[in-house]
């Protein structure tokens, strides 16, 4: 059986912002809870690398179709990601308890 060669993935500074924010948020409750969620979505998003295209895409009014992949992580996080040859792009990690209804438009 042929293997399928991993993808690289890129995670933009503003993801990167929006998951330093989660757990920052999170560590003021509890330190432990934030460092789990931390490296599960971490752990998620490396679990990127193989088969990128497992999820299905974010159909949303505002979003050009088939633009984004849509991945939930830890029952609350939607990692938004782009794929583009051998290279994934993550770009948003929204916690969705909260209104992020910017996103969308």
């Amino acid at each position: 059986m042929e293997k399928k060669p991993q993808c690289k993935v890129i995670v933009s500074d503003r993801a990167r912002q929006m998951l330093a924010g989660h757990v920052r948020f999170l560590a003021q409750k509890s330190p432990a809870a934030a460092r789990r969620t931390k490296n599960e979505l971490m752990n998620a998003i490396r679990s990127l690398s193989a088969m990128p295209e497992r999820f299905p895409y974010l159909n949303a009014e505002f979003i050009p179709l088939n633009k984004y992949h849509k991945m939930f992580a830890e029952k609350r996080y939607l990692i938004l990601y782009l794929i583009k040859d051998q290279t994934v792009y993550v770009d948003y990690i929204v916690d969705c308890r909260q209104d992020y209804g910017w996103l969308l438009q």
